[in-house]
C-alpha cells in the first residue's frame, strides 16, 4: 500500500508540526535516576523515595523476591528490595515498570498491539542483557534498557492511532507507517528523556541487520541479535531472515543457533515479577 496513505500524511503533519504527543517519564523516574548519581545515596534514601509510589514499591518487592527464589532471603520491605536488586538495577527497573505502564491502557482494537509491543520489548531486553555479559564489554544493564526501548517510536503513533482510528484504511497501513516512521520518532522520544546517545541512536539502527561496522559491537548489534533469538524472532519478518548472514553475531562471536534462555543469568526482571531464569 502507497504510503500516501491518511494516516501517514497524519503522523508526518504531527512530526513536522511540532504536535507529536511523545510520552513522558514520571516524576519517580527522574528522582531515582538523579539519586543514583549521588556518591552518598543509601539504600535507605533510595526507598524513602520509591516509597511514595505504593504501587511501584510492591513491584519493586515482588521481583526482588523472585530473585530470592534462586537463593537468598526473601525481603519484606522496599529498602532490603533495593539492597538485593542494587542501586543500577533498581533504576533500572524503576524505568522500566514506568515504561509498561505506557502500553498497559487503550481502546480496545489497540490493547492486542500494545501488549505484544511490550512483550516483544520485554522478551528483547531479557536476551540483551544476558548477551552483553557473555559476549561484549558493554553494560549488561544498558543493553536491557536499549532492548526495552528499542521499539519505544511505536508507542506515539499507536497513540495517535486511536485518536485517528477513522483514518486508518487497514492494520497493513499502519505497520507500514510503523516500519518507516518508528525509528525517527523512537530516537526523539529518548532524547526527550534525556537518555544516553548510545542508546538514543539504537531505535534507529538494530533494524539494519546487515550493518557490518568496524570495531566493537554496539548496542544495536545486541539487540539484533537479542530479537532475532526471542519469541520474535520466530514471527515474520524476522522468522525470514537469514541469520549466518547477519554481521552481528560475528561481532558478538555467537552462534545463530543459542538458545539464549539457556545462558547462566537469563531473567527477565518485567514479567510481572516472576523470574524467566532457566
Amino acid at each position: 500500500m502507497a504510503l500516501q496513505e491518511r494516516f501517514h500524511r497524519i503522523v508526518v503533519d504531527a512530526l513536522t508540526r511540532d504536535r507529536l504527543v511523545l510520552p513522558t517519564l514520571p516524576e519517580i523516574v527522574l528522582h531515582v535516576r538523579q539519586l543514583v548519581q549521588r556518591e552518598d545515596v543509601s539504600a535507605a534514601t533510595l526507598a524513602a523515595e520509591l516509597q511514595k509510589d505504593p504501587a511501584l514499591a510492591v513491584r519493586l518487592i515482588r521481583v526482588a523476591n523472585s530473585a530470592a527464589q534462586r537463593g537468598g532471603h526473601r525481603v519484606d520491605n522496599v529498602r532490603q528490595a533495593v539492597t538485593r536488586l542494587g542501586f543500577d538495577y533498581t533504576r533500572l527497573l524503576v524505568s522500566g515498570l514506568a515504561i509498561e505502564q505506557m502500553f498497559t491502557r487503550g481502546a480496545p482494537w489497540l490493547e492486542a498491539r500494545l501488549r505484544r509491543t511490550w512483550r516483544q520489548s520485554v522478551d528483547v531486553a531479557a536476551a540483551a542483557q544476558v548477551l552483553a555479559a557473555h559476549c561484549t564489554l558493554l553494560n549488561p544493564e544498558m543493553a536491557m534498557l536499549a532492548g526495552l526501548v528499542h521499539d519505544i517510536g511505536t508507542l506515539p503513533i499507536l497513540r495517535l492511532a486511536e485518536m485517528n482510528q477513522a483514518s486508518i484504511d487497514n492494520e497493513r497501513e499502519l505497520d507500514e507507517v510503523l516500519d518507516v516512521l518508528s525509528p525517527r520518532i523512537g530516537r526523539l522520544v529518548l532524547q526527550a528523556w534525556h537518555f544516553p546517545p548510545e542508546l538514543i541512536d539504537v531505535p534507529e539502527r538494530w533494524r539494519d541487520f546487515r550493518d557490518d561496522h568496524d570495531g566493537a559491537p554496539t548496542l544495536a548489534d545486541v539487540v539484533r541479535v537479542a530479537l532475532l533469538q526471542s519469541a520474535a524472532g520466530r514471527e515474520k519478518p524476522y522468522a525470514l531472515i537469514d541469520r549466518a548472514g547477519v554481521p552481528a553475531y560475528r561481532k558478538l562471536d555467537v552462534s545463530p543457533d543459542v538458545d539464549v534462555m539457556k545462558m547462566d543469568g537469563y531473567v527477565s526482571l518485567f514479567d510481572g515479577g516472576q523470574s524467566a531464569a532457566a
